[in-house]
């Protein structure tokens, strides 16, 4: 370390020496002096990089500035200048260019220099150094240039302009704030053909400026000159007003601008849009509001604006004056004559008539460039394939000359090129925009109300334009151009002239077009609105615009039952745009007391009010129109009962609740009356929903549903009736049966092309590898289905899925990332409602016990139980640790009366984790018969439903109680066979159980020798996961059993039967048993004797009989003995 600082501190000085002598003069200029400061950049990193070869280069430098600096007549302070950086004076500013400009093309590699020069009036320090603002603003111009480059100050510039040496020229690069300096500082580059002149931008103070320009979603478009003619007038003047026609594009240039300048205004640019201002009190709050004032009335608050702007340097740009005029003129002129360091930018079409305002008339686009290149890139955007070629640019650009070059007019035109081609633009202008140019009427002052602006406006539309304003006050939250011609084009306006009248009442502002993912959509303001609307209301064609409203919207819904699967997703997107007109459609529908119309419209919509979490939405439909059914005493066909009830089922069982078993069961006997096998399809899929919700759910419906869609070939029904399948087996706790339904529904949905329904399967077949022990498969799984669900907007399957991938973490110890998840589903479950937030906070229960956060789980905890309160199936269906959480809390009490809840209320693989719940809880309530008689009954109902992933908890269980009772090569194969098993699952202990694992592990080394135990472990690490619940479920004692027949075996019995049957002799089914020859013999005796066989030939065969399938049990006690291939499956 002493070596480095030597090191350092040498070469510094050395450095330093070098350059203190070179002196070309004996007195420094003063006065008004050049000054020229340079450094090398990134100094530090080339010497520490090679500094043999840095030594070299800077004795290269010294005999270089020291030639340039003599032959340019400059001279070098003693000591000005630290570290690697120098400073030369020069009386002359050409000199100090000309210096600089050798210094630059010397070849001083590695070495690239930085150079800044000024030219001010210096102070001294002494007689040989230079103190002050000067030297300290070179110092700062110069570090804002880039390795190579030369900036000069805008005083420097000035001077040289007319003295450049052969060769050379100046580059503005604009007003740049310097570091710790108040004034910004005009930066101008010197550029040689000999030198590199394209840089980086400067190294400014800061990247950001402050400031609220509205951010454009479009480009801008050939306007550089325009803008740079602008920019320069700013820096000259203190206001200048763009004027010019009615969308000639004086607001979008004024916003480019105001983005571009941001960074030369120290306090910020401050943008203040007037167009929706109508009182001159309102502008002048609405200016101080921006700038960040309170409201306050007229001269007071002109006074507050003005003392708070005080002397503050900034750009205000006022836009759309010319209904303002007079409050504009007068704000403006009371802020410039207070304010020093105020420039102000207004776009008006006409001037304010200020003294000093420099008024800056926006011209049209020039035809060959300009205009068509605008054309060509918003035709882009409605036409993603559409460019300028040899054969279109003469149409286009007589386009661009039919429009005089307005922008707003050619955006209007290029926009049209979604549905016309562009001789069918060209011929639809003619004689139709002889209005965009503006003229006269751009001119006239609207100086009255909001109303007696838009009476103004309506008074110069023609008849048609009239008529297509006051109908299209139907549309809410905005029309397409095809539903503008369904609904207004009829009568005296014919719907081919809906287009053209369309883009005339845009042009004239009381239309507003935006491009929405690459189509035009169009919409009022709400105040014009509500005034078409009372045009509309006036004009005795109200119900008729309001039917073909409804009728065009109607036909959107309806469109969705004859869609193929593959098209379902991008209209339900559509639907999802034009929501606020399908409400406006189904409340008319009410409106007509028409409740059978209601509920055909809603259930239509299926598909909206599930693809895009739409669900309480769709539910408030289903109830508004069958309140109307009820309040009028409607006769609904019984058809539309059928399909409402079970519609409104299947939305309701998605959030919350499962629904009316009654309401689906009568749904389901009127569509058997009816006889309509479509319906009776629907009302049994209604059925099945029902009964996924039940352990003890029926099969019956499911079975009839899924043979009655395979007979239909109805495939879009079948992917959805298989996930209702897969839930109740989820509900039910059979892994097995749940991966079979998932997997088949998603291979149906894959091959129809419904992703919603796939990724419904995917969801549930993601919960089977979990419950399966696949964790890894499960978590991309639920991955896969999040990122599906997000993409298509879908909050459930988003929420749902999070729900999964949380308790998947958390099974795997990735604690962080599964309370991460947890909190983004809560989020997303609160805008569903329902039961999705208890499933959510449940889950984030899950992951805070997983990470040892008691408290954090408990309060997840209790909010989950409240959530899911009316059921309480649900909070032990999704995991909600309840009896954990008290366990942990050390509340014996209450943590068995939840263990007992859950063990009433679950079966399968739920059953399983509630029965490992109360046996811990039994254990520390000292009940271990009733512990351990749990512990093995849920080995018995994970094996049986091939749900594997928490019987390494209760192997480890089983095996701590082993020990507790001196036989400790049983738990040490108990131990190994669990470890095995979070190796291959990767399920982790939770935290709050490893104290009390390594006490048992601990104890169990102190009671066998290291040899045992190793051996024993060993034993135990090589079996199957069905192997281990076997071992752990021999020497049970003796069950209520009959005393002959297959039933009356014993677990041992069983297994030795089944190894028998695989061919294993006495000494190989001994050994598989850990156990002696003659004990399997005695199990064989009793087994002759139990069936009346007396060979083994004869006990094999029947063997292969009597025991078959995955699970060999007892009558559902007991483990089933087949060993599992693998825990995972294909995602």
């Amino acid at each position: 370390m002493l070596g480095s600082m030597n090191e350092v501190e040498r070469r510094t000085a050395a450095s330093r020496l070098e350059w203190s002598v070179l002196r070309v003069g004996e007195v420094i200029p003063t006065g008004t002096v050049t000054l020229l400061l340079a450094d090398i950049e990134a100094s530090t990193r080339l010497w520490d990089s090679d500094h043999v070869a840095m030594t070299g280069a800077i004795a290269v430098l010294d005999r270089t500035l020291l030639d340039a600096a003599r032959k340019h007549r400059g001279v070098r302070p003693i000591e000005q200048g630290e570290g690697d950086s120098f400073v030369v004076a020069f009386t002359r500013a050409s000199d100090a260019v000309a210096c600089a400009l050798r210094l630059q093309s010397e070849p001083l590699a590695p070495i690239r220099l930085r150079i800044g020069v000024h030219t001010g009036e210096v102070q001294l320090r002494d007689e040989a150094n230079y103190i002050g603002s000067t030297i300290n603003r070179t110092a700062r111009i110069r570090d804002l240039a880039h390795g190579g480059q030369i900036v000069l100050s805008g005083t420097t510039a000035d001077l040289v302009t007319d003295h450049l040496p052969t060769g050379a020229w100046l580059t503005d690069l604009g007003r740049h704030y310097l570091r710790d300096l108040p004034r910004p500082e005009r930066v101008v580059q010197l550029c040689h053909v000999d030198l590199h002149n394209d840089f980086p931008p400067l190294r400014t103070v800061t990247a950001v400026a402050a400031h609220n320009v509205p951010l454009q979603r479009t480009k801008f478009v050939r306007r550089a000159k325009e803008l740079s003619d602008v920019r320069q007038l700013l820096t000259e003047n203190r206001i200048v007003t763009l004027t010019g026609a009615g969308g000639i594009g004086k607001t979008r240039l004024a916003q480019e601008l105001s983005a571009q300048a941001a960074t030369e205004f120290i306090d910020g640019v401050w943008y203040v849009d007037l167009a929706p201002i109508s009182d001159a009190d309102i502008a002048i709050a609405t200016i101080a509001r921006i700038l960040g004032l309170p409201d306050q009335p007229g001269r007071i608050a002109v006074d507050n604006l003005v003392r708070s702007v005080g002397t503050r340097q900034m750009l205000v740009v006022l836009d759309n004056c010319e209904h303002l005029l007079d409050a504009c003129a007068a704000i403006s002129d009371a802020m410039l004559v207070a304010c020093p360091h105020l420039t102000l930018l207004a776009t008006s079409r006409e001037p304010l008539g200020l003294a000093g305002e420099v008024i800056w008339r926006l011209p049209s686009l020039s035809i060959a460039d300009q205009a068509v290149d605008l054309f060509a890139d918003r035709a882009a955007l409605a036409r993603p394939d559409f460019s300028i070629n040899a054969d279109n640019i003469a149409t286009v650009a007589e386009i661009c000359r039919r429009l005089d070059g307005v922008p707003l007019a050619i955006e209007l035109a290029a926009a049209r090129m979604r549905a016309l081609s562009l001789a069918e633009i060209l011929d639809g202008l003619h004689d139709r925009f002889c209005l965009l140019a503006g003229g006269a009427r751009t001119a006239v002052r609207r100086q009255q109300t909001l109303r007696a602006s838009v009476d103004w406006s309506y008074a110069l539309l023609t008849e048609p334009e009239r008529v297509l304003f006051r109908r299209l006050a139907v549309f809410v939250g905005g029309f397409y151009l095809d539903g503008a011609q369904a609904v207004a084009g009829i009568g005296e306006l014919k719907r081919h002239q809906v287009l053209d009248q369309l883009s005339l009442l845009v042009d004239k502002s009381l239309v507003i077009a935006e491009d929405y993912r690459g189509r035009t959509r169009y919409r009022f303001l709400e105040t014009v609105r509500q005034y078409a609307q009372e045009k509309l209301a006036d004009s005795g064609e109200s119900e008729a615009i309001r039917i073909r409203h409804h009728d065009h919207y109607r036909s959107l819904a309806a469109a969705f039952e004859t869609m193929a699967p593959t098209d379902i997703a991008q209209h339900a997107q559509q639907a999802d745009i034009e929501i606020d007109n399908l409400r406006a459609a189904f409340s008319w529908t009410l409106q007509q007391a028409d409740p059978e119309a209601a509920l055909a419209f809603t259930s239509y919509l299926q598909p909206l009010w599930r693809r895009r979490g739409r669900i309480r939405e769709g539910l408030s439909w289903f109830d508004a129109a069958s309140a109307s059914a009820a309040t009028r005493g409607a006769n609904i066909a019984p058809a539309w009962q059928v399909r409402a009830v079970a519609d409104r089922i299947m939305l309701t069982a998605t959030v919350v609740d499962p629904g009316s078993k009654d309401a689906a069961a009568e749904a389901l006997a009127l569509a058997r009356q009816i006889g309509e096998p479509a319906l009776l399809l629907k009302a049994l899929s209604a059925s099945c929903c029902v009964s996924s919700f039940t352990p003890e759910g029926s099969e019956e419906p499911f079975v009839e549903a899924v043979n009655l869609a395979r007979s239909l070939g109805d495939l879009p029904s079948l992917s959805q009736i298989l996930p209702y399948q897969a839930f109740a087996a989820l509900f039910a706790g059979d892994a097995r049966r749940e991966r079979l339904a998932a997997e088949e529904g998603r291979d149906i949905a894959v091959a129809i092309g419904d992703e919603f329904a796939a990724r419904h399967c995917r969801w549930k077949l993601g919960m089977a590898q979990m419950h399966s022990g696949d964790l890894d498969g499960a978590v991309r799984q639920f991955d896969r289905v999040i990122a599906d669900a997000d993409t298509s907007h879908d909050t459930l399957l988003s929420s749902a899925g999070r729900y999964g991938r949380t308790m998947a973490l958390a099974f795997r110890g990735d604690t962080a990332a599964a309370r991460a998840t947890a909190m983004a589903a809560v989020e997303q479950a609160a805008q569903l409602g329902g039961f999705m937030e208890g499933f959510s906070n449940a889950a984030l229960a899950v992951a805070s016990l997983a990470a040892g956060d008691i408290e954090a789980a408990a309060a997840a905890s209790e909010t989950a139980r409240q959530q899911l309160s009316q059921r309480c199936e649900f909070a032990v269906l999704y995991a909600n640790p309840t009896a954990e959480i008290a366990l942990a809390r050390g509340d014996l009490e209450v943590a068995r009366r939840y263990a007992d809840d859950a063990v009433r209320v679950t079966s399968g693989w739920n059953a399983s984790m509630s029965l490992t719940s109360r046996a811990r809880v039994a254990a520390a309530q000292g009940d271990c018969m009733q512990a351990e008689q749990d512990a093995h009954q849920a080995l018995s109902c994970a094996a049986t439903n091939d749900a594997y992933l928490g019987i390494a908890d209760t192997l480890e269980f089983l095996a701590a109680a082993a020990g507790e009772t001196t036989r400790h090569r049983e738990a040490a194969r108990l131990f190994g066979s669990a470890q095995a098993i979070r190796d291959q699952t990767g399920h982790a202990r939770y935290q709050i159980y490893d104290s009390s694992y390594y006490a048992s592990v601990a104890a169990l080394r102190q009671a066998m020798s290291e040899s045992d135990l190793e051996t024993a472990w060993a034993e135990g690490t090589k079996l199957s996961a069905a192997e281990a619940v076997a071992y752990a479920q021999r020497g049970r004692g003796k069950r209520k059993r009959p005393s002959s027949g297959w039933a009356s075996l014993t677990p041992s019995e069983r297994e030795v039967v089944k190894l028998l049957s695989d061919g294993l002799t006495n000494k190989d089914i001994a050994a598989k048993l850990f156990t002696s020859p003659r004990t399997v013999q005695a199990h064989l005796n009793h087994t002759y004797r139990k069936l009346g066989f007396t060979s083994r030939v004869q006990l094999a065969q029947q063997a292969t009989h009597h025991l078959t399938g995955d699970c060999l049990n007892d009558g559902g006690s007991d483990l089933g003995l087949t060993r599992r291939a693998e825990l995972g499956g294909k995602d």
